[in-house]
C-alpha cells in the first residue's frame, strides 16, 4: 500500500511538470505574432488613390497578420475644411479599410485634422473641428491596447499654434494619461508607441530641415519610459524610410509611406511600401514591403496618349 501511495505522488508530480512544461510552450507560442504598420495613406478619390489603397490592403490580407496599425494621414486633406469634402474622405477611407481582414488600429495624422487652417470655411466652434471628425468616425485620438502580451500605445502627436498651423507636440493632458498607462504595467512587458509626427529622426541631420517636423516635447515621453521595456517607436509624417537602434534601449522606424509624394511618384526617392512587424518572444524583426503602386502607376503613365 505504502508502495502504491509513492507512485501516485510521483505520477502526479509528473503530470504537474508536464502541465507545466506545456503551459510555458503555450505563452512562448502565443508571444509570436505579426503585425502591419501603414501611414500616410493620403486617401482621396482622384489620382487613383483608392485602387493603389486596395492594392495595400489586399497585400496585407495575402500576409495576413494579427492587426493592423496606421501611422496617421489616413485621408487627404481635412485641414482646410470643407465639412462635406472632408465627411467623404473619411467615409472612403472608413469603408475600405473594413476590407481588411483584421483588427484596424488607427493613429491621427495632420491632415486628419479638421478645418484647422485660416482658409477654412468652418470656425474653431464647429463640433468636428481639429480632433472631432477623426474622435467622430474613428473615437479617441490617444489609447492603449494588448496583444499576447505586448503594450501598444497610440499616441495624438499634434496640437494647433495660435497662427493656424499643426505643430508636433503631446498634450500636458496626454502624457499624464500616459503616465497612469504605463504604471499599471510590469516593468518587463515590451511596448511599442505609434506616433504620426516623428518622436526621433536623422531627417534634420540628412536635409538640412533643422529639427522642424519632430514632436517637440518627445524627450519627456522617452524620460517616462526610461524603467519600462520600450521596445520600437512606429512613426509617419516624413514619407521617409528609416531605422535606428538608441543606445541599446529601443528601435525607431519611420515607416515610409502608402501614397509616396501624393500618389505621383517616390517621395524622398522612398518607395511607396508598408511595414510588417514579425514578434518573437520579446524580441522582432521587420521588413518594408512594397503593395506595387508604383509598379502599376508606373504602367499607367505608360498607357497615356502623350507618353507614346
Amino acid at each position: 500500500m505504502f508502495t502504491k501511495k509513492l507512485l501516485t505522488i510521483f505520477l502526479f508530480i509528473l503530470l504537474v511538470q508536464f502541465a507545466f512544461s506545456q503551459a510555458k510552450n503555450l505563452n512562448v507560442e502565443e508571444a509570436d505574432f505579426t503585425f502591419a504598420f501603414l501611414t500616410d495613406i493620403h486617401l482621396k478619390p482622384e489620382m487613383g488613390a483608392p485602387q493603389g489603397f486596395q492594392m495595400a490592403i489586399d497585400k496585407v490580407n495575402e500576409l495576413n497578420p494579427d492587426f493592423v496599425l496606421t501611422g496617421g494621414d489616413l485621408v487627404f486633406d481635412a485641414m482646410r475644411g470643407n465639412k462635406g469634402r472632408s465627411d467623404t474622405l473619411f467615409s472612403l477611407y472608413k469603408e475600405m479599410s473594413a476590407g481588411f481582414n483584421m483588427q484596424v488600429y488607427n493613429c491621427l495624422g495632420n491632415h486628419d485634422l479638421f478645418a484647422i487652417y485660416a482658409e477654412s470655411p468652418e470656425s474653431s466652434d464647429h463640433p468636428d473641428y481639429k480632433y472631432g471628425m477623426f474622435e467622430r468616425y474613428f473615437g479617441k485620438t490617444y489609447y492603449s491596447f494588448d496583444h499576447k502580451n505586448w503594450h501598444f500605445i497610440v499616441l495624438n502627436s499634434l496640437g494647433v499654434t495660435e497662427n493656424k498651423r499643426y505643430t508636433g507636440v503631446f498634450s500636458e493632458e496626454e502624457l499624464a494619461w500616459l503616465k497612469t498607462d504605463i504604471s499599471k504595467l510590469d516593468t518587463l512587458t515590451p511596448i511599442v508607441i505609434v506616433t504620426h509626427i516623428p518622436m526621433i529622426t536623422t531627417r534634420s541631420q540628412v536635409t538640412g530641415s533643422e529639427g522642424k517636423g519632430n514632436v517637440s516635447n518627445a524627450a519627456e515621453v522617452f524620460k517616462m519610459l526610461e524603467s519600462y521595456n520600450l521596445k520600437l517607436v512606429l512613426q509617419g509624417h516624413i514619407h521617409w524610410k528609416e531605422y535606428g537602434y538608441v543606445n541599446d534601449r529601443f528601435h525607431y522606424i519611420t515607416g515610409g509611406s502608402i501614397a509616396g509624394n501624393g500618389w505621383k511618384g517616390r517621395r524622398h526617392n522612398t518607395k511607396e511600401g508598408f511595414v510588417l512587424v514579425k514578434v518573437k518572444g520579446d524580441g522582432f524583426s521587420w521588413e518594408y514591403v512594397d503593395h506595387g503602386w508604383e509598379a502599376e502607376r508606373l504602367k499607367k503613365a505608360e498607357s497615356l496618349p502623350e507618353a507614346k
